[in-house]
C-alpha cells in the first residue's frame, strides 16, 4: 500500500478514537448559538435583533427564540439575503458573502441562493475529515486505502456574478479543496465542469475502468444509474469486476431503501450503505456505523437546531408555521415525533426553516432520519399521509412482491378526491392491483388514511410506467443529474405539468 494510504487508515484509526471520546451534548448547542451571535453582533440583523444585548443574558436561547422570527426563504430573501446576494456588506454576516450555494430545491421551483461564508466552508471541511474516522470501524482491506472517492454531483464550475460567485455547493467545496486531496478524487475537472448529464454520463462511463474507486458519493438515482451504465457498456457481470476496491457507498438526498436491489444487482460482492445528511444550508448529520439505524446530529459544527413539532398545534393544514417564535431545542425533543428543522448557522442564517421534517431514533445520541418535506405530504381529507409513510408502504410491498419500485411520485386529485400514483417499474408483468397492497399497508401504518379510505375516499389511482420516463421527464425541464429530483409528493402546479408531460408523450 502506498504510503499516502497507511497515513490515510492510521488517521482515520486516530481521529475514530478522539471523536468517540467527544461528548455531543447540549453544550456544545449552546456554543455554537453563542459563538454565532457574537460574531454577528455588528451586522445589520445583529443590531435590529440586539445581539449585543443578548450576549449579556444568562438565559440566551430563550431570549433568542423570544426576540428572532423563524422564517422560511421567501420571506428571509425578501427582508434579508437580496441585500447580501447584490454584495453589500455586513447584512446577516461579517463582511461580503463571496459565494452563493444554488439550491434545486424542488424540482420546478426557481433555485434559491444559500449563502456560503468562509467559515462556513471551513465547517464543512472538518466534518469531511471527521466522516473519515467511520471507516475504522468498517476493518476494510489495506487495499481500500489506496483506491479513489469518487464524487456524482452537479457541475462544479461556477458563475460569477458581478461580485459574487453561485453554482453547486460541490463546486464551492471544490474550490477551496487542499491539493493535497485533489488526486484522490474522481472524476477529473474536465468531467466536473460539464451541467449537461447526458454529456457528463458516458464520459464517466468511458474513463471508469482507468479508476480504482473505492468510495462513491452522491443522489442514489444517478450514481446507481452510473453503475448501471458501466456494467451494461462494457458487458460486465458486476461493477466489482472493474473496481474490486469499492467498498463504501455514502448517499444522501432521497430514501435509500428502493435503490437497494437495483445497487445489489450491479454488485459483486456486498456494499457498505452510509447515510448523509448534508444540504446547501450545511453538514447536518451523518451515519456514524452501519449498524446504526439513523444519523447523528452534529452537534459541533457551528449549526444551532431547533424543532418544531409537525402537528396540528404549530403547523396549518396546507404546512404554514402558526407561531414564528415557538421551538424545541435538543434537549427537549422526543424520539418517534416529525420535527421541521430549524436551523442558525455561521453563514447568517437565522432561525431558518429548511422545509425538511426529521424523526429522532434516539435521544441520547441524537440519531435522526429524515421523515419528509413540510409540504411534501398529503391531506385531502384529513388522512395526513406522510412521506415516511409512503415509503414504509412501498418498501412492504415491493419485498413480499419482489418487485423493484426506485421511482415514483404521487399528487391530489382534488375534484375527485382521490390519490393518484405513478410508479417506475420495469417488470411487464407487474399487476396494477398492485395499488391494493399498498393501501392495505397504509391502513395499517397510518390510522388516519385506514378512517377517510374507509368513510371518503376511494381506492388511489395507479398508472405504472417505465423508469425512464422519470429521468425523460427531468431531462424535458432541464433537471437532469445533480442534484434534481423528482418530487416525490407533488403539489398542483408540479402536477399539472407532469401530466402534460405523460399527455404529450402519450403515456396518458
Amino acid at each position: 500500500m502506498p504510503i499516502i494510504g497507511k497515513l490515510i487508515q492510521r488517521s482515520t484509526a486516530i481521529s475514530f478514537k478522539r471523536i468517540s471520546r467527544a461528548s455531543a451534548d447540549y453544550k456544545q448547542q449552546l456554543e455554537a448559538l453563542r459563538l454565532n451571535i457574537e460574531h454577528a453582533k455588528k451586522t445589520a440583523f445583529g443590531q435590529q435583533y440586539h445581539f449585543r444585548s443578548l450576549l449579556q443574558k444568562s438565559d440566551l436561547v430563550s431570549r433568542y427564540q423570544q426576540v428572532v422570527p423563524i422564517t422560511e426563504y421567501e420571506q428571509f430573501y425578501t427582508d434579508w439575503l437580496q441585500d447580501t446576494i447584490k454584495g453589500k456588506k455586513d447584512v446577516i454576516w461579517p463582511g461580503r458573502i463571496k459565494y452563493f450555494a444554488l439550491s434545486s430545491g424542488t424540482t420546478g421551483s426557481p433555485s434559491k441562493r444559500i449563502p456560503v461564508s468562509t467559515e462556513m466552508i471551513r465547517s464543512f471541511q472538518r466534518v469531511s475529515l471527521r466522516q473519515f474516522s467511520i471507516l475504522h470501524e468498517l476493518n476494510l482491506p489495506d487495499s481500500f486505502y489506496s483506491a479513489k472517492v469518487l464524487a456524482v454531483g452537479g457541475s462544479t464550475k461556477l458563475k460569477k456574478i458581478e461580485q459574487h460567485y453561485e453554482g453547486d455547493l460541490s463546486g464551492i467545496l471544490k474550490k477551496h479543496t487542499s491539493l493535497i486531496a485533489a488526486p484522490f478524487t474522481k472524476p477529473t475537472k474536465k468531467i466536473t465542469h460539464l451541467k449537461d448529464w447526458k454529456a457528463k454520463l458516458p464520459l464517466m462511463v468511458q474513463e471508469a475502468p482507468k479508476w480504482d474507486i473505492g468510495i462513491m458519493a452522491g443522489i442514489p438515482s444517478w450514481c446507481v444509474l452510473l453503475l448501471e451504465e458501466i456494467v451494461k457498456h462494457y458487458q460486465l457481470n458486476h461493477i466489482h469486476e472493474i473496481w474490486p476496491n469499492f467498498q463504501v457507498y455514502v448517499h444522501g438526498g432521497v430514501y435509500m431503501d428502493p435503490f437497494v436491489e437495483r445497487l445489489q444487482k450491479v454488485s459483486g460482492k456486498p456494499v457498505v450503505l452510509l447515510d448523509t445528511y448534508l444540504a446547501s444550508e450545511g453538514y447536518f448529520a451523518y451515519q456514524t456505523s452501519p449498524k446504526k439505524r439513523g444519523m447523528t446530529l452534529l452537534m459541533n459544527n457551528s449549526i444551532f437546531f431547533e424543532f418544531i413539532p409537525f402537528n396540528a398545534e404549530y403547523f396549518t393544514e396546507s404546512g404554514e408555521l402558526k407561531n414564528q417564535y415557538k421551538a424545541y431545542t435538543i434537549s427537549e425533543v422526543k424520539a418517534g415525533i416529525d420535527y421541521a428543522l430549524v436551523i442558525s448557522t455561521n453563514a447568517g442564517l437565522w432561525r431558518y426553516m429548511i422545509g425538511d421534517l426529521v424523526r429522532f431514533v434516539d435521544t441520547t445520541t441524537h440519531e435522526i432520519i429524515i421523515a419528509g418535506r413540510i409540504r411534501q405530504f398529503l391531506s385531502l381529507c384529513g388522512e395526513h399521509l406522510s412521506l415516511d409513510n409512503i415509503n414504509q408502504a412501498l418498501k412492504e410491498v415491493s419485498t413480499k412482491a419482489k418487485l423493484s419500485f426506485s421511482e415514483y411520485t404521487i399528487h391530489a386529485d382534488e375534484q375527485n378526491q382521490q390519490h393518484c400514483w405513478y410508479i417506475g417499474c420495469d417488470d411487464i408483468n407487474v399487476d396494477p392491483k398492485v395499488i391494493e397492497q399498498i393501501d392495505a399497508e397504509l391502513q395499517q401504518i397510518n390510522d388516519d388514511y385506514a378512517y377517510v379510505r374507509k368513510h371518503s375516499m376511494p381506492l388511489p389511482k395507479l398508472q405504472l410506467l417505465p423508469t425512464a420516463v422519470f429521468y425523460n421527464y427531468l431531462d424535458s425541464i432541464g433537471k437532469l443529474g445533480a442534484q434534481n429530483k423528482v418530487p416525490r409528493v407533488m403539489n398542483k402546479e408540479q402536477a399539472s405539468r407532469w401530466n402534460a408531460y405523460l399527455s404529450v408523450n402519450g403515456y396518458l
